[in-house]
């Protein structure tokens, strides 16, 4: 029983890639605006070499092109399509005639860089209508043919494609590389390399982080210990384990190390009221990549102290029979009520006089695993209150066992003793029970006080264990 100002107290624990067809000849990009320049699309030096048996010197000059994927953002073990496409070339007419059906297709290198090294085949896709041996020109025979010596004529849809596997996380860069035209020329960066014309994001693989925590207790009082025992974190590597208030640390911290095998054990002490978890992690501060869940604990109020000796006479004084009230459990998608009831309250009141008395109460909200929290509110009661027997007199022969009393509904009044009404309790408070006055100066009036209790929880409330105080004060 804890004493206050005027009053008397009492606090119970509460638990419970679209491929476009190639054209004959050269290969260009899609249609764009009238000099309008296609986004990615680069130009680079190239030096153009026609078939030996053309006679024809090599052409230098400049080559637009660009390369477009289908996936911009792959993960990794994807396909990604790469389409490649020439819009200018410095390559010369060694025939001035169209490209024939059967000619060689259009083929080229793509270059790739940044996160992963190597390079991409890419060739012109032959419709089936073509008729031809394998590797032959894709697509019709070019229709717009220049002059021999000439710049090669460029068609409006001719595109090269290859395909590669995603194996690094990180940027990957796309660069254009030779290509092959129809008539037998190649062409080759003429500088280091071509610019970059596209780029890759590639995301990490995620991490598994099998890093946890249990205590060797799941409350203890205030600047007590609790053993720690955890697995999965780096073998040697330092460990902080820490208290936990939602999303914030406590004061409480213990160092700590894993063994070889990844496991840790630690002793905490807990002083910090406000700690309702313990967490243990590696580095500077707790994420969830490299700490373990937090493991629930509840910091207890020492229990009030009972007083040496029984109140003088001439006071009003009250006692209760046990503390710990344990509600019922609850299913976890249905919710519900959970059911229960306080402790016998036994107030005795022998001031005498017209002085009357309150029996109030109120419940701080509850704290269940992880930091999670239900309103205080949750929790209702039904008092009921009649008056104590009075004591048997001695006799010889045992008294016959007195007819226990009747309990009285809410609202209504035996002799000195209403009970208060049916409802939530709650932070603010609710009244138990109140008394009218009392016997004249040397008399003594009691009552006993009971409270049917329900904590109502909604449907997947998380499971676990949830405790709050609930305070009962006389005055």
């Amino acid at each position: 029983m804890r004493a206050a100002a005027g009053s008397r107290r009492r606090a119970a624990a509460i638990g419970l890639a679209v491929l476009a067809a190639a054209a004959g000849g050269a290969l260009s990009p899609p249609a764009a605006a009238e000099e309008e320049t296609p986004p990615g699309q680069v130009e680079f030096p190239t030096r153009c070499l026609p078939p030996p048996e053309t006679g024809l010197l090599p052409a230098d000059g400049t080559t637009a092109a660009r390369i477009t994927v289908d996936r911009p953002a792959p993960r990794i073990g994807d396909t990604v399509t790469v389409t490649y496409r020439v819009a200018k070339t410095p390559a010369v007419d060694p025939t001035g005639a169209a490209a024939p059906v059967g000619a060689p297709a259009p083929a080229g290198r793509v270059l790739l860089g940044g996160a992963q090294a190597g390079e991409v085949a890419v060739t012109a896709v032959r419709p089936a209508e073509d008729a031809g041996p394998p590797g032959a020109h894709a697509g019709p025979p070019n229709t717009d043919p220049g002059e021999v010596g000439g710049v090669v004529p460029v068609a409006s849809d001719a595109a090269m494609t290859g395909t590669f596997t995603v194996t690094a996380p990180g940027e990957i860069t796309l660069t254009p590389g030779g290509y092959t035209l129809p008539t037998g020329t190649h062409c080759t960066p003429a500088g280091p390399s071509a610019p970059v014309s596209a780029r890759l994001t590639v995301p990490p693989l995620p991490r598994l982080n099998l890093r946890s925590v249990s205590l060797a207790a799941a409350e203890g009082a205030p600047g007590g210990r609790v053993r720690v025992t955890g697995v999965g974190f780096t073998p040697g590597a330092p460990v902080t384990v820490a208290g936990r208030a939602g999303a914030a640390e406590t004061a409480d911290r213990a160092a700590a190390a894993a063994d070889a095998w990844g496991r840790l054990a630690a002793e905490l002490p807990v002083a910090d009221r406000a700690t309702t978890a313990v967490v243990a992690y590696e580095g500077p501060a707790w994420t969830p990549e490299e700490g373990s869940r937090p493991a629930a604990y509840t910091v207890l109020e020492p229990a009030p102290v009972p007083a040496p000796a029984p109140e003088p006479p001439g006071g009003l004084s009250m006692a209760q029979a046990g503390a710990a009230i344990t509600l019922g459990a609850v299913g976890y998608g249905a919710g519900g009520a959970a059911p229960g009831r306080i402790g016998t309250v036994t107030v005795t009141d022998t001031r005498g006089g017209a002085a009357g008395w309150t029996l109030t109460g109120r419940i701080t909200e509850l704290t269940g695993p992880g930091g999670i929290r239900v309103p205080g509110a949750s929790l209702t009661w039904a008092p009921s209150c009649t008056p104590a027997p009075p004591a048997p007199p001695a006799l010889p022969a045992a008294p016959a066992p007195p007819t226990p009393p009747a309990q009285v509904a809410p609202g209504s009044t035996v002799g000195r003793c209403t009970p208060g009404s049916p409802g939530p309790v709650g932070p603010q408070g609710a009244v138990l029970a109140s008394g009218a006055g009392a016997p004249p100066a040397g008399g003594a009036a009691g009552f006993t006080v009971d409270a049917e209790v329900s904590l109502h929880l909604p449907p997947y409330t998380p499971p676990g264990a949830y405790r709050a105080v609930l305070t009962l004060t006389l005055s």
